[in-house]
């Protein structure tokens, strides 16, 4: 790495692609000979509306976003999608159906039930094993009366991932992608709301990008807090109030960065590639094991342990004295984790591996 950089694998804020950070170095003093840095100019003026509509362009080409699908760039992180998406589909009569798959699929299910109540139905959890497997979603028990089926598409703590969307039965389908976004194609046309916090592939802290379909944005409940509708974004341009112009600069930035790389297939080839050099490395070691069952392993957080708890805090100062950063898993379930997103090239991964044999040798 360049500017004497680690090599960082952290879950989120996340490494961010180096051409992407030399582009925004070059710029930061004058952007394109406006006078100003991206974080000075008025979300207003005509230079930051056309970083905002290239941004979204650019999305809905790398995506093939259907015309019928508003995105919409809102502050707050994925964490405010959680009460935004109960509290915007919500029908007087309606349930919401949830697949309990890890972490952040659970915080979404506790705060979905503030609006539903009893009316949330849990139709199928991994919990039974710790979170280390998708369960069979093939034919669930959906009542008529579902207003949407939602899941967390990859688990950014458990470090597993759907590779075949529930059945839903003709239910709209929410999905958190947080933690996959953009690292794999897409048919938005199976989803009703894709969204997903940027941190982590994609940009800085502090906003989510939702993908929705028009008729979902509706009239609400006028006691409904303006802030928390999507109607309110919606109309606005996502510029209701100040949106957040430093993130979706940078956000625009790495769209044009995967376009150049080809787009979203080629995008998936490398991290299909550089997944299966860690995957590999578990699968033979006899010190580290990884947690998920194979087939629902994610190709972005790859969760790993040594089996003693110790040992694990010993791994993690041995990679950072190596250069290796945020190799501590998260603390609710402890370990080790290795995310290795998009901006993650295939020589870090090689070269942690690498670090790991090592100590595995040094700890036979």
């Amino acid at each position: 790495m360049k500017y004497g950089r680690t090599y960082n694998f952290s879950a989120g804020p996340a490494t961010m692609p180096e051409p992407v950070l030399e582009e925004i170095r070059d710029e930061m003093m004058n952007y394109r000979g406006s006078g100003m840095c991206v974080m000075e100019m008025s979300h207003r003026s005509k230079v930051f509306q056309q970083i905002a509509d290239e941004a979204e362009a650019d999305l809905r080409e790398l995506m093939n976003i259907p015309d019928n699908y508003k995105v919409l760039f809102i502050q707050g992180g994925a964490t405010l999608q959680f009460s935004m998406i109960p509290m915007n589909l919500k029908t007087p009569n309606g349930k919401a159906v949830y697949i309990e798959t890890g972490a952040w699929s659970k915080k979404a299910i506790a705060e979905a039930k503030r609006v539903y109540g009893d009316n949330l139905i849990v139709a199928a959890s991994s919990k039974d094993k710790n979170y280390t497997y998708i369960p069979d979603c093939s034919d669930l028990d959906i009542p008529d009366e579902t207003d949407y089926v939602y899941i967390c598409e990859n688990e950014t703590i458990h470090g597993l991932t759907w590779n075949k969307l529930p059945n839903t039965k003709g239910h709209v389908l929410v999905s958190d992608q947080s933690s996959m976004f953009l690292s794999r194609p897409c048919n938005v046309s199976d989803y009703g709301i894709i969204y997903g916090g940027v941190q982590k592939n994609i940009g800085p802290a502090g906003m989510a990008i939702v993908i929705i379909r028009e008729d979902l944005i509706k009239d609400l409940d006028p006691n409904t807090p303006i802030y928390m509708r999507y109607d309110t974004h919606a109309n606005a341009g996502s510029m209701y109030n100040t949106p957040n112009c430093w993130c979706i600069y940078v956000c625009g930035k790495v769209f044009k960065y995967l376009k150049n790389l080809g787009g979203l297939g080629e995008m998936e080839k490398i991290n299909i590639d550089k997944a299966k050099v860690f995957y590999d490395f578990l699968d033979s070691s006899k010190l580290f094991k990884g947690t998920v069952v194979a087939k629902d392993r994610s190709l972005m957080n790859i969760p790993f342990v040594t089996g003693d708890k110790d040992l694990d805090a010993e791994v993690v100062a041995y990679t950072k004295a190596a250069g290796f950063e945020n190799l501590k898993g998260h603390k609710s379930v402890g370990g080790l984790r290795a995310s290795i997103y998009n901006a993650m090239p295939k020589e870090g991964v090689e070269a942690l591996v690498e670090c790991l044999k090592k100590f595995e040798a040094e700890h036979k």
